[in-house]
């Protein structure tokens, strides 16, 4: 029995969830607007304040979904409301990050400096030029770009330079010792 998906999921105000046919569902609210398509075979319920996902028998392809669908859509509905964030911290010597336009510009210790175009409906903000932050609607476009800053130049275990999530925690190794 999933737990996660027997849980109902609440529509708080501002936020709209309509589905079509064929379970796509399209959520409305003021940080945007998120469409996904879901299982036909799951039956998703949407009432004035809450938003139910139920499946109609115990097999196991019902099962599988039936948590995965509710938690997509609780992100949807979180993502429309609150959005997610996510920050990256720049640690290093000559190491930094700007905005140019449209493109964040990584200064990341190579020969040439590391231009990456921002994706649709994603903000990138820099309060300092030793810190991004990304945030939008869209859980999973927010982590994978996140995800794709960081891949530029990751943590080091011996000083701890490269780019790394501020939640992180990079363990530290101790370096070599000369022999007396």
């Amino acid at each position: 029995m999933s737990r996660i998906g027997n849980k109902a999921i609440s529509i708080p105000a501002g936020v709209t969830v309509t589905v079509a046919e064929g379970n796509v569902v399209t959520v409305k609210g003021p940080k945007g607007e998120l469409t996904a398509q879901f299982n036909s075979e799951l039956e998703i319920k949407v009432e004035a304040t809450q938003a139910e996902v139920k499946r109609p028998n115990d097999t196991k392809q019902c099962k599988m979904m039936h948590g995965t669908t509710r938690a997509l859509l609780h992100n949807m509905v979180v993502g429309v409301s609150d959005g997610f964030t996510k920050t990256i911290e720049i640690n290093g010597v000559g190491y930094r990050a700007q905005m140019q336009g449209s493109k964040l510009v990584l200064s990341a210790g190579y020969s040439h400096p590391v231009e990456m175009a921002v994706p649709a409906g994603l903000k990138v903000e820099l309060p300092k030029n030793t810190v991004i932050v990304i945030s939008g609607a869209d859980k999973q476009a927010v982590g994978q770009f996140a995800a794709e800053i960081r891949e530029v130049r990751k943590p080091e275990p011996y000083k701890g330079k490269g780019f790394k999530y501020s939640t992180e925690h990079i363990r530290r190794k101790e370096g070599k010792t000369a022999k007396k």
